[in-house]
């Protein structure tokens, strides 16, 4: 905790440059991960000059979540603020999606900071780390105004239902990979990838308005720039059709800036089974 504490007091540009040395450091002398992380961005159809960049990226996104979880606020931009404030007037709560790409932490708190005080906390589905003294750490990080978690089991989902149909918002990675039977094979980059159902559900369930977004890390640790978005189309009735959807929305917002997105993720990988509790 305390070299965490250390770490947050750095300049953001500082952190990032650590970063992407320690990014490339791993795609170097980690040969499963570089196979993983090359074959995954070639099954997306890019030339090497399109993901080389994303190498540092991903180390850059390690090295600022101490910044992120115990440091001074950063500089967020904001782009398609007015599809926020839509989904939200709507007063049916908002299920908010993000790839992972870019900064996840910087959207959550963006999001929680602005909308928070008006609209209620928000509320991120998040996998609790298997080792007790990450769990602890990433725990307390994430508890400021304006911001909840909610754990991948059955009680989580519960959670964030009672936060929709109160009128709050959600927020989750539908690319990440669900428990055995929380998911469905859905082609993801023209490869069927087990994919989480549970964004679409909560859509369905609760009539949620529906928004993608993703935060972007600027050059020289300038802080972040937080995209937002509508879906293409409204989400179908059909739960089959939704995964789909948020499949292909997923794409798309990959597509913008394929050099943010980490490749080196496991996207592909079997299910693991169920934890006693239910979890997804």
């Amino acid at each position: 905790m305390t070299l965490l504490r250390l770490f947050s007091r750095m300049p953001l540009w500082l952190l990032h440059g650590l970063g992407w040395v320690l990014g490339w450091l791993v795609f170097v002398f980690s040969g499963v991960y570089r196979q993983r992380f090359i074959a995954n961005a070639r099954q997306a159809g890019l030339v090497w000059q399109q993901w080389v960049v994303a190498v540092g990226q991903a180390g850059r996104g390690m090295a600022e979540l101490p910044r992120m979880w115990f440091g001074a606020p950063v500089a967020l931009q904001w782009s398609g603020l007015i599809c926020v404030e839509a989904a939200y007037a709507q007063g049916r709560g908002v299920v908010f999606l993000t790839p992972h790409m870019g900064c996840f932490e910087a959207t959550a708190q963006g999001l929680a900071e602005r909308f928070g005080a008006k609209y209620g906390a928000l509320t991120v589905l998040y996998r609790p780390a298997r080792q007790a003294w990450l769990a602890t750490i990433m725990a307390r990080a994430r508890q400021r105004p304006g911001l909840e978690t909610a754990p991948t089991t059955l009680a989580g989902v519960r959670q964030m239902i009672k936060a929709l149909r109160a009128g709050r918002a959600v927020g989750l990675l539908p690319d990440q990979v669900p428990p055995e039977g929380m998911g469905q094979w859905v082609p993801f980059f023209g490869k069927d990838a087990y994919t989480m159902t549970l964004g679409a559900r909560l859509a369905l369930q609760t009539k949620a308005a529906t928004v993608l977004t993703w935060g972007e890390r600027l050059s020289w640790g300038r802080g972040f720039r937080l995209h937002f978005s509508e879906l293409s189309q409204p989400l179908s009735d059909d739960l089959n059709e939704a995964v789909v959807q948020i499949n292909v929305a997923m794409e798309r917002a990959i597509r913008q800036c394929p050099q943010q997105y980490l490749w080196g993720y496991e996207r592909y990988k079997q299910p693991r089974q169920p934890t006693p509790s239910g979890g997804e």
